[in-house]
């Protein structure tokens, strides 16, 4: 079948970001705005309260959330996808200003939640309505007891605008203007996007080709990274200072509220991968050897290697959403006609084009109750596995979407299980259907070179930015010292498996400088090993199992992540043994990889 390989933005609000209806949009959501000031200020909580009132409150939020949710999603979309609209910024500054006066808002509103009494917030919370809400409301309370004065908190909103999101912007917008040299054998230069160069530099076949972008790729951003140094600190000054003002013992202590898991399982699942790590860096050795190099690169981590006469597969981006939906097939008819609906109805943007930002993500647009997905697609089996990625992130959204808004908010470690999880099923699949040696040591190597950024890749971005809050705290950390505590982390992370490491990593990585959510890494390496067992479960009796899934997913913005595993997998998660399992998986894997490649190589 034909699929469009770019996004239909014109169904969510025809014009771009100049659109009228997206105008007219934002005007009704402040004229929203001014009726749910009146309704919260107007709450008197200091009498007996009518759990009707609070549920027209709630509901009154999660409209205006959601429209502007679905603005600030569009106008982020066509941003990404056609980075020189400088209009963008400005309707982006209009709908920071209406987040920032829904937030001061929310302020109010959660104080005069925490301001209700013990006795008549059990009352309350004993409504047949309310109760199903109610692990997000008490979330919602104990988080209130954290917060200053309103005064205060309306002006670190206000604020917030040239702070933190500011800082945020500032990256995009100048990463948006960078470029990568390349000069061919022939002596031609091409100026790539940063998105492009990413993408060839870790994908392309030609050693001398990764190497050449490499270099220019580090000199670039070592160029502008006296501004991204600047923006870095004081990303990370800001937040620190709000979490000591909001009575936080540690930086730490926020990302793990919000990933609500306790440190106790974040120790318990990094034990394990550093415990456990010695067979992905021999998988990292066994790939230097079939190279024909005494070690890889940074930059040779990712790349494509060949068996015998046959060369790295490819795909179109038609075979590839075939070969995705097939596979999702072998789980579940429900994944498979979720993933057949979104590609058929141009839910991604995948063409491959300069002007585009780098990565891929996936966003919903709340008032649809779709999602959209942006990635660039070059017709790798990396890019197979991003589009499958993030069609499990999408398809997590809808089934869950038929709950309670206050229980659709998942935290990132679990939006991560399923995306994973996704990935995990495409890869297992085309292995178990492999007809050669060769084809069987290529889909190998593609599911291990997942499996080694999840172990090594994300764990040295944790002790990056370990290291870098520790040293924050004390003052600003300058760029050569963010260079060293970047080159640490990688060598401790990839032991001795690389001949180079990547100084600037810590200024090219996107996920450093996201506003929102503050440790941007671990949740990746929790949500793989979590999908992990997941699957092992799936494979001892894969009957029926998708409603089994489907079950879990949907109680993912209600619970502690521990409670989530006891319920639905039986497990501890503090326990290193939990987290051990799923390596355990991966490792069987690294052997086999081992044994098919050095019959080939002899």
């Amino acid at each position: 079948m034909k699929y469009n390989d770019t996004w239909d933005l014109d169904s969510i609000f025809p014009g771009g970001t100049k659109s009228k209806e997206l105008q007219a949009k934002l005007h009704n959501t402040k004229e929203e705005i001014g009726k749910y000031q009146n309704h919260v200020k107007s709450w008197d909580v200091t009498e007996t309260i009518e759990a009707k009132v609070l549920q027209e409150l709630l509901a009154q939020q999660e409209r205006i959330e959601d429209g502007l949710g679905q603005c600030r999603t569009f106008v982020q979309m066509w941003h990404d996808a056609y980075m020189d609209d400088e209009y963008a910024n400005v309707v982006m500054g209009q709908i920071m200003e209406l987040w920032s006066e829904l937030e001061n808002l929310s302020t109010v509103f959660t104080k005069k939640i925490v301001a209700i009494s013990d006795e008549n917030w059990k009352t309350l919370l004993d409504d047949s309505e309310l109760k199903k809400v109610s692990f997000a409301l008490n979330e919602i309370r104990d988080y209130g007891k954290r917060l200053l004065s309103e005064a205060e908190e309306k002006i670190i909103t206000d604020l917030n605008k040239d702070g933190l999101a500011g800082w945020s912007q500032l990256y995009d917008t100048a990463v948006s203007i960078m470029t990568i040299p390349f000069t061919d054998k022939e002596g031609n230069m091409t100026e790539y996007s940063v998105g492009q160069a990413m993408n060839r530099m870790y994908s392309d076949p030609n050693p001398e080709v990764r190497n050449q972008l490499f270099n220019n790729w580090e000199e670039a951003w070592e160029k502008i990274s006296p501004i991204f140094a600047d923006t870095l600190n004081h990303l990370a000054g800001y937040r620190i200072t709000l979490q000591k003002a909001h009575h936080r013992e540690n930086f730490m202590e926020e990302p793990l509220e919000y990933n609500r898991m306790s440190q106790e399982t974040l120790d318990a699942m990094w034990s394990a991968v550093s415990n456990h790590k010695l067979p992905f860096i021999e998988f990292l050795n066994q790939k230097a050897k079939i190279l024909g190099m005494e070690k890889l690169g940074w930059q040779d981590v990712d790349a494509p290697v060949t068996f015998g006469d046959g060369k790295p597969p490819q795909f179109t981006y038609d075979e590839a959403c075939d070969f995705v939906i097939e596979h999702f097939s072998s789980f579940g008819p429900k994944l498979a006609s979720f993933a057949k609906h979104a590609l058929e109805n141009r839910w991604v943007e995948a063409e491959d084009r300069s002007n585009k930002r780098p990565g891929g993500y996936c966003e919903e647009l709340p008032e649809f109750e779709e999602s959209r997905i942006f990635m660039t697609f070059t017709g790798s089996s990396s890019d197979v596995a991003t589009l499958a990625h993030e069609l499990g992130h999408a398809y997590h959204s809808y089934v869950m979407r038929d709950l309670p808004s206050l229980n659709r908010q998942y935290a990132m470690n679990v939006a991560e299980t399923a995306s994973t999880f996704a990935e995990n099923i495409i890869g297992n699949a085309t292995v178990a259907n492999a007809k050669t040696k060769e084809e069987k040591a290529t889909l190998l190597n593609a599911k291990l070179e997942n499996a080694t950024a999840m172990f090594l890749n994300i764990h040295a971005r944790y002790l990056f930015e370990k290291a870098f809050y520790e040293e924050r705290t004390n003052g600003v950390v300058s760029e050569q010292r963010l260079n060293e505590l970047m080159v640490q982390a990688q060598k401790s992370a990839y032991g001795d498996a690389l001949s180079s490491y990547h100084p600037h990593f810590w200024c090219s990585k996107l996920h450093f400088f996201i506003d929102e959510v503050p440790f941007y890494n671990f949740p990746y390496t929790f949500g793989y090993l979590f999908s992990l067992s997941i699957y092992a479960e799936y494979l001892k009796n894969p009957n029926g199992f998708e409603e089994k899934y489907i079950a879990l997913l949907r109680d993912t913005g209600s619970m502690k992540v521990e409670e989530l595993a006891g319920k639905h997998l039986g497990v501890d998660m503090t326990k290193p043994a939990f987290w051990e399992a799923g390596i355990e998986l991966m490792k069987k894997d690294v052997e086999e990889f081992i044994g098919l490649t050095n019959e080939m190589m002899k």
